[in-house]
């Protein structure tokens, strides 16, 4: 188990590139799905304007702002989990093995996010995305993480 100081600072990165790649699939997919590049970022800020912010498909401060925030902070909760559970299985010489682990963790990111939460606060992306959209954002998002933990490990 690494340390909570160097799972930070490593996490710092992953989440980085994490909310990164998953955000860009959830314009795409936004944009495929929905009709919106912005509708499923704007969807999590629900958590501040509730049910509202669902409704909104066009790019704006009030909502797309604090849902790209949200999900970049908890993208950033992720990474540092991460981090501090696997990082020391993590090597940039197997890049097949951080491959793996960065996967399953964006799977257990999603089951906790759909299966273990409320919904006041799940992401609220599910509502304008499919359920193989949203397989696609989770994917992207532990490809994140594998990125992130090979750039610290370069």
């Amino acid at each position: 188990m690494e340390p909570w100081k160097t799972a930070w600072q490593r996490g710092l990165v992953g989440g980085a590139s994490s909310s990164l790649l998953s955000t860009a699939a959830l314009v795409a997919l936004g944009k495929r799905e929905a009709g919106s590049a912005y509708a499923p970022t704007n969807a999590v800020s629900h958590w501040i304007y509730g049910d509202k912010a669902t409704g909104r498909h066009g790019a704006s401060a009030r909502y797309t702002l604090p849902g790209y925030l949200i999900h970049h902070g908890c993208a950033t909760f992720w990474s540092v989990i991460f981090e501090r559970l696997c990082g020391e299985l993590l090597d940039r010489k197997d890049p097949a093995l951080t491959l793996g682990i960065g996967t399953a963790s964006g799977a257990v990111a999603c089951f906790v996010d759909y299966q273990l939460t409320p919904d006041r606060l799940k992401p609220g992306y599910e509502n304008h995305l499919s359920r193989p959209a949203l397989a696609v954002v989770y994917g992207a998002f532990g490809l994140g993480l594998t990125l992130g933990a090979m750039l610290c490990r370069r």
